[in-house]
């Protein structure tokens, strides 16, 4: 297998002889595709079996499923080749052999503020963080807190966010004062990706995404949210067999409720028809029974798989399921719902179709907040349907990018 040099460098830095040895923090961040997670995880293990026995370790991302998905499915194979006994998985632990020595690597998620009670009390030797700019600040210092025995290390990816982030003022800016090396990656460090696949990539994002996850740049967000989006993007309801149904929904009292009816041919999903009911501007306030009557009409007999509901919602919620509805409380983390829509959009997988028009209205309003040195935010504001379809996306679409049925698609950007 063919490194580049950064990878090299990753490879190495712990190693006797090695420049870089007197670091006890890596930071590798920059562009999406970048070459930087796989050798990342690779030297981790490396440096961990032939540097101690019998200790504990562990490995972090947003959710436990995320860490074996990025980083042991790819990496295993390596490992075992050059060695490795990787073991089975128990109890989200495995244990992992290399000649005579064993050691311990326990998975946690890092999802929010309460995930910090996870990690507490263990006592390890080194910690892998990847995607640390995703996760609470709580959980990362816990878990770097954890890592007391000698010669501990501490190892970090991410992609980049905006430059008020927690990650990058207190990591970033200040990585010599914590004795961090910090190796920015860009896609030309990754010597598996084809020119073909980085002009893909690098033609799939714009404004800030482009700028954060194809430039590596920790940029702040402004203007409009999507502001890739054109009225040539918008397109007439294709003919032909739907192969499944579903409905999405952000419901408001005195704010407007937005719903809109998603089907799917293929690989891409449309969004083929919509609600939308403003109370505040109507002057009439809708009862959860009407509101249900309306996504009865806008269901229009088909067979739906699920509603896909704010979860926030729980009197709709309920007056859905006793007509029943079958009912998914959506996944409600706006910016990685927001990552997720946008790169969609612009790989043609997610369709906004003629006659949503209030979706293709809002798209044009849903701006970013003006920055006050935190991190990002959208404004609260023209945001009704832009929610509902991101609910949709974050519920729904990625559950289907995970089974396999968009294998074109982008799989992990964040």
């Amino acid at each position: 297998m063919r490194f580049s040099p950064k990878q090299r460098r990753v490879l190495r830095w712990w190693q006797p002889g090695s420049p870089d040895r007197g670091y006890q923090v890596l930071i590798c961040d920059g562009a999406v595709r970048s070459g930087k997670t796989l050798c990342l995880t690779l030297s981790f293990f490396l440096w961990a079996m032939t540097t101690f026995e019998g200790k504990s370790f562990a490995l972090c991302g947003k959710t436990i499923q995320g860490v074996q998905r990025n980083l042991l499915e790819p990496s295993r194979p390596l490992l075992e080749a050059l060695g490795l006994d990787c073991g089975g998985i128990t109890r989200n632990r495995m244990a992992v052999r290399l000649g005579g020595r064993e050691n311990t690597f326990y998975f946690f998620g890092g999802k929010d503020e309460g995930s910090a009670g996870l990690i507490q009390g263990i006592t390890l030797a080194g910690v892998l963080l990847d995607e640390a700019a995703l996760m609470p600040e709580s959980f990362v210092e816990q878990a770097c807190a954890r890592c007391s025995v000698a010669g501990s290390r501490i190892w970090m990816s991410c992609n980049p966010e905006g430059p008020g982030h927690w990650f990058y003022r207190n990591w970033i800016l200040k990585a010599e004062e914590r004795k961090a090396l910090r190796i920015p990656f860009s896609m030309e460090d990754n010597p598996g990706l084809t020119p073909e696949i980085r002009q893909r990539y690098q033609t799939l994002f714009q404004g800030t995404f482009y700028q954060r996850f194809v430039l590596g740049e920790w940029v702040a967000a402004q203007g409009l949210v999507y502001d890739f989006f054109r009225g040539e993007m918008v397109r007439p309801v294709p003919g032909g067999a739907w192969e499944e149904w579903y409905v999405s929904c952000d419901y408001g009292t005195v704010n407007p409720t937005s719903m809109g009816l998603w089907g799917r041919q293929g690989d891409t999903w449309y969004r083929v028809k919509e609600y939308y009911y403003d109370s505040r501007a109507r002057h009439d306030q809708k009862t959860d029974e009407e509101y249900a009557d309306a996504l009865e009409e806008l269901a229009g007999g088909r067979a739906l798989r699920a509603v896909v509901v704010d979860p926030s919602a729980a009197s709709f919620i309920e007056v859905l399921r006793r007509r029943g509805w079958r009912v998914r409380k959506a996944e409600n983390e706006v910016l990685s719902g927001i990552r997720k829509t946008a790169r969609l959009l612009q790989a043609g997988r997610l369709v906004i179709c003629e006659g949503c028009e209030d979706a293709i209205r809002e798209f044009g309003q849903y701006r970013w907040a003006d920055k006050d040195g935190g991190e990002d935010r959208v404004r609260k504001e023209h945001d009704h349907a832009m929610d509902d379809i991101r609910y949709f996306v974050s519920t729904v679409v990625e559950r289907d990018l995970r089974g396999g049925f968009c294998a074109g698609s982008v799989e992990r950007v964040l």
